[in-house]
């Protein structure tokens, strides 16, 4: 019987505990969409992006000429100058997948230029965010923009306004987002 009370006991002691729990919700891309310095660092990549898009579609052009040059010419050159050609042919688009990686791959010039301009700023919305959660005494606060999906969240909970002018971001009237 005794067990019986000691777990009963344990159980409203938990669920007190998990009531007591405060939550709220952040929306991180209705926050970076008002910075100014997110809007200016995704300016600067997209402008970077094209640029280098542009050289690697350069490349790729290039070896179009090349191989479409090599078809018409194939039947009247020796089979020496054709393997030459198309080793050229070969060479040349291994050194355009090389660019196109070096821009665009996992550790790329995209990749870098992402982490040196936007993660800082992402840095400073999570230690507001922080700071605005131990302060108002948040257990938890999710993002709304994430993939963590929330069917219904109360605005009251939100504390993305609050987040944006700590950061000195614009706020929104209610609902324009």
């Amino acid at each position: 019987m005794k067990k019986y009370f000691v777990t009963a006991f344990l159980l409203f002691a938990f669920a007190g505990f998990s009531m007591a729990q405060k939550y709220a919700y952040v929306d991180t891309q209705y926050i970076l969409d008002n910075i100014q310095d997110y809007k200016d660092a995704q300016e600067k990549l997209d402008a970077m992006s094209v640029d280098w898009q542009k050289e690697v579609e350069v490349k790729f052009s290039e070896i179009d000429k090349m191989y479409k040059k090599y078809q018409a010419e194939s039947v009247l050159l020796p089979e020496e100058m054709k393997k030459q050609r198309e080793e050229e042919i070969v060479k040349k688009e291994k050194e355009a997948k090389e660019l196109q990686k070096k821009h665009f791959g996992k550790d790329g010039d995209l990749f870098k230029k992402r982490q040196e301009l936007v993660k800082p700023i992402q840095d400073k919305v999570f230690n507001a965010v922080e700071e605005i959660a131990t302060r108002k005494s948040f257990s938890f606060v999710f993002d709304k923009a994430g993939t963590i999906s929330i069917l219904y969240a109360d605005p009251k909970l939100d504390l993305s306004d609050d987040v944006l002018k700590q950061l000195g971001g614009t706020v929104k009237a209610k609902g324009e987002k």
